[in-house]
């Protein structure tokens, strides 16, 4: 077969195929939130959300769960913290400094609005 022959309006049109051939469904149009498509701060977010709603987790704890060291998760926090997805919260146990981490309202929806958006993209691609 030659190459694919122009459709309508200028669009490609997949040349045939030997019988039996899968065709290549195009991929959604599907916007994956930045903030939290980023390998680290998406660890976080969804070790998060595995808490309860108000429930938080010591910066130490995370820090142990996620295996990163505290610049790098202090880094990423930041920018959760700047989108409005994670709530961090510094206070003092005696006289040592404690810092918690919660995922905020518009945290979770964004979570859930990116899990979302991925299982869509994913199912885009599959047969």
């Amino acid at each position: 077969p030659g190459p694919a022959a122009p459709g309508p309006a200028g669009t490609a049109r997949p040349a045939p195929g030997p019988p039996g051939r899968r065709r290549v469904r195009p991929m959604p149009e599907t916007e994956l939130d930045p903030v939290i498509h980023a390998p680290a701060r998406l660890r976080v977010v969804a070790t998060l959300a595995t808490l309860p709603t108000g429930d938080e987790l010591s910066f130490p704890k995370l820090q142990k769960l996620l295996d990163m060291t505290a610049g790098n998760l202090s880094t990423h926090l930041r920018k959760l913290e700047d989108a409005g997805y994670v709530t961090v919260t510094k206070t003092h146990e005696g006289r040592t400094p404690a810092t918690y981490l919660s995922l905020t309202a518009r945290g979770r929806v964004a979570f859930e609005d990116y899990t979302t958006a991925l299982d869509a993209l994913l199912k885009g691609v599959r047969p």
